[in-house]
């Protein structure tokens, strides 16, 4: 049975259910079905996590995203044999490498020093949101997984991905890839189950600053639950599963979507 991953060890949920695979090949496939309970224990944990991961230094976030790769690297064989379209793979990769190099520069373009009138100097700089709840697209499972997932990372930010509902396979192996690279336990945490049992919970948390998702049906009363807590809601684009492969699906203002800008007030001279 495929587990959750939370706070960097894989569990079973607390509940102690499971399900059939969406689109199980083998006999007996099942993944956990996560609950209530398990989704305030990946909260809590991404809570610990993010400090720490937002003071760690962007060029050693980057680091932590190239080993990454090469953990993905590592899985091709795994993924193939997991994914209907092998391309998926290599996508992933390349978007994590790109995502990683943009670890100690992002922050150097979203930031600006703003002219004032008066002896004072004026800085806007870019900081994490805090805790991100992300509602992974469906299809492709891996690559929309990855291209949705390390934004908000980048940025400083610690995440609670609920997988696709399609193929939760390949969200676990990616898991076991993030488990067995150097990112800090509970920076990312990765559930399985039924979303539609999952992100009312999770668009309700009062310690998830963010959530993301696809404008489904379901989109209108989440964005009312995030709203009750001044939760942002942040809408990822519905895509054809053939553009997530395109140079696209990769952007700069996809991280500073998870960003706050802070302003900062210094007396001129001192």
């Amino acid at each position: 049975m495929y587990k959750l991953f939370i706070d960097g060890a894989f569990v079973r949920s607390e509940s102690a259910r499971s399900q059939p695979l969406a689109n199980a090949t083998e006999s007996g496939g099942n993944i956990a079905r996560a609950s209530r309970k398990d989704v305030r224990d990946a909260v809590l944990a991404a809570r610990r996590a993010q400090p720490k991961w937002w003071k760690t230094a962007p060029a050693t976030r980057g680091l932590v995203l190239y080993r990454l790769a090469e953990m993905l690297e590592a899985r091709k064989a795994e993924f193939a044999e997991l994914l209907t379209d092998a391309r998926q793979i290599d996508a992933a990769i390349d978007r994590t490498l790109w995502y990683a190099g943009w670890c100690d520069k992002y922050n150097a373009l979203l930031s600006a020093r703003n002219p004032v009138g008066g002896p004072h100097l004026n800085f806007s700089t870019a900081e994490p949101a805090g805790v991100v709840a992300l509602l992974a697209p469906d299809d492709p499972p891996l690559l929309a997984l990855v291209s949705t997932l390390l934004p908000p990372i980048v940025a400083g930010n610690s995440l609670v991905a609920v997988a696709s509902e399609k193929d939760a396979r390949s969200a676990i192996v990616f898991a076991e890839a993030v488990a067995t690279s150097d990112m800090p336990a509970g920076v990312v945490n990765i559930l399985t189950g039924n979303r539609s049992e999952l992100a009312p919970v999770l668009a309700k948390h009062m310690d998830v600053n963010t959530i993301a998702l696809e404008p489904l049906e379901e989109f209108a009363q989440l964005q009312a639950f995030a709203a009750e807590n001044l939760k942002r809601t942040r809408i990822l684009p519905k895509r054809d599963p053939r553009d997530w492969y395109s140079g696209d699906a990769q952007s700069l203002n996809d991280i500073a979507a998870y960003c706050e800008i802070k302003t900062i007030w210094h007396p001129a001279g001192i």
